[in-house]
């Protein structure tokens, strides 16, 4: 069967590739640039803990070592800090710090950020690095051809296949059996297509710079509301300063309505005024690495799937505000669409199945988008949010928190509860922490091997996963107890569900009780939660998770079609 084509060689173009990779689906990456990222520091990307964890499981390397983990967050207001976040899950006083310059004093929020809440550490990461990390493990994978200065100009779809015609020094026709452009905002593909993308042009503007300096909050991340210092040019309401290794930070100032232009003298009277607030009087030293004008817009593309053809990342959703990250999103597109292509490819038409892409992941950006113009014009107007959210400036620094911090409706990961994917309800459904479609927790699990790895490694292989709750279990060599209780009896029942699945142990899980049954999707959200071994209710979530049985296809008819392409 013919390659799927991706249109597009950024973050989520590859990381789409590595992901069919895994399941042993090849790929052709229409690279319309040399092969190479431009190193830029002032374009940088917060990544969550979910989009983490698939890259890393992708290419094998801890983004750690490219990226900076927050040491906490802390929000201010003027000269108040509204509140801190320590993400050791310490008390935020805890930690050593410099000196407060501003005299703020304790934090209103020091005491209630850690309200039994936890907080895992966002990663920045330069995106040059993120797609050098993806481009490395790309090297070493024999299912991948890239192709370089490859600019598509056409495609074609037919019963059987899409063509791709690229035009530039390897102008060629490519044949594949699906085609997803992940070329971004302007993407050819979704013209292509005729897709609208309506939206709103320039939702904010902000100035970046990132420069290499000492902060009075090393490690922590920074949002401060109406600095007191305000003096030069248009006024900047808002920055935010977010570290990176090597004492590089990215600051953010918001821009005000309009278009007026970003001089490197007002930017440079900017770093100076915000570094000299922040510490207190003289600016200190910095060096100046990068400059730039980030422009948020919102737009949602009418349609994600036509035909044979997909749209993922910046080709289907601009999203951007409030701290909530756009590529975030796309490497969620990424995972979501691989596993489902890869069944497809594998064993014949899903058509339920392939149509889901568009209908879960749509949804979920509709969902954040709807979140973020809504709050907009309470955060931004000057007394609205008093009006409409109790605690005033309190609910304001919550709503911010969220969409920076990769929480609530602005910044948590999307749950499918109403994809047409979900099972219909069953008796035996047992009651956890997790919804039905949202992502599960990263639990210890013991493998089929008898090792114990994090739940979220054994993920994206094209199986789905079947978890066993059963206490005290991680105590025992494996061989002592899968012969034992209901392990036999569940064993039997994942071999003969209507796809690859893999059977898991876990000593526990977040309101799960003992024998609970938890049936994972290849991209890690709940499908059901079952109270015991329920081997037909199991095989009737894992059926509707595939979409329904296979299309029945002609094979002879598409194999004559397939001998005249050749």
């Amino acid at each position: 069967m013919d390659p799927v084509i991706i249109v597009g060689a950024g973050p989520v173009g590859l990381t789409l590739a590595l992901a069919l990779a895994r399941q042993e689906v090849p790929s052709v990456v229409l690279d319309e640039g040399p092969g190479k990222d431009e190193q830029r520091l002032a374009r940088t990307v917060v990544l969550r803990e979910d989009t983490v964890a698939l890259v890393e499981r992708l290419t094998g390397l801890p983004l750690d070592d490219a990226g900076f983990r927050w040491a906490g967050w802390r929000s201010m207001r003027r000269r108040q800090v509204m509140r801190e976040i320590a993400f050791d899950g310490k008390a935020p006083g805890s930690t050593k710090r410099a000196a407060d310059p501003l005299g703020t004093g304790p934090s209103r929020g020091a005491e209630s950020a850690a309200d039994g809440e936890e907080f895992s550490a966002p990663l920045h990461i330069a995106q040059h690095a993120l797609t050098g990390a993806l481009r490395e493990a790309i090297i070493h994978e024999r299912l991948i051809k890239v192709a370089v200065h490859s600019r598509l100009d056409s495609v074609e779809q037919d019963t059987s296949g899409v063509t791709a015609h690229t035009r530039g020094p390897n102008g060629t026709w490519w044949r594949g059996s699906y085609l997803v452009g992940c070329d971004g905002p302007r993407s050819t593909v979704r013209k292509l297509q005729d897709i609208r993308f309506p939206g709103r042009t320039a939702v904010e503007r902000h100035a970046v710079a990132a420069l290499r300096t000492e902060l009075p909050w090393p490690g922590e991340a920074l949002l401060h509301r109406m600095p007191p210092w305000r003096s030069s040019g248009p006024s900047a309401g808002e920055v935010s300063a977010r570290p990176l290794a090597e004492d590089v930070w990215r600051l953010d100032w918001l821009l005000p309505p309009g278009k007026d232009l970003v001089t490197p003298d007002l930017l440079v009277a900017r770093i100076r005024e915000t570094l000299g607030g922040w510490s207190g009087g003289a600016t200190p030293a910095y060096e100046l690495l990068d400059t730039g004008v980030h422009t948020v817009h919102h737009r949602l593309a009418r349609r994600w799937r036509a035909g044979r053809v997909f749209l993922a990342g910046d080709a289907a959703h601009l999203l951007g505000a409030l701290g909530t990250q756009g590529l975030d999103e796309g490497l969620r597109d990424a995972d979501n669409l691989a596993w489902k292509l890869a069944l497809t490819w594998h064993h014949g038409p899903h058509p339920a199945l392939l149509d889901s892409y568009q209908t879960e992941r749509r949804a979920v950006v509709a969902a954040r988008l709807r979140a973020a113009d809504q709050a907009l014009p309470l955060l931004r107007s000057g007394g609205g949010l008093r009006a409409y959210v109790p605690g005033s400036a309190r609910g304001h620094d919550a709503l911010l928190t969220d969409g920076y911090l990769g929480r609530g409706p602005l910044g948590a990961p999307g749950a499918y509860a109403h994809s047409p994917l979900m099972p219909p309800p069953a008796e035996s459904h047992a009651p956890v922490d997790t919804e039905p479609g949202a992502p599960v927790v990263d639990v210890r699990v013991t493998a089929e091997d008898g090792s114990f790895v994090p739940l979220r490694e054994r993920l994206g292989r094209g199986a789905l996963l079947v978890v066993l709750i059963a206490p005290g279990t991680g105590v025992w060599a494996r061989k002592h107890w899968v012969t034992a209780g209901v392990m036999p009896r569940l064993a039997a029942a994942v071999t003969a569900l209507p796809h690859p699945a893999e059977l898991l142990v876990a000593e526990s899980y977040p309101g799960a009780a003992a024998h609970t049954v938890l049936l994972v999707r290849p991209d890690g959200h709940l499908v059901t939660a079952l109270s015991g071994v329920r081997p037909a209710d199991l095989y009737e979530a894992a059926e509707a998770t595939l979409g329904g049985p296979a299309a029945q296809v002609d094979t002879e008819s598409a194999a004559e079609a397939t001998a005249g392409r050749r």
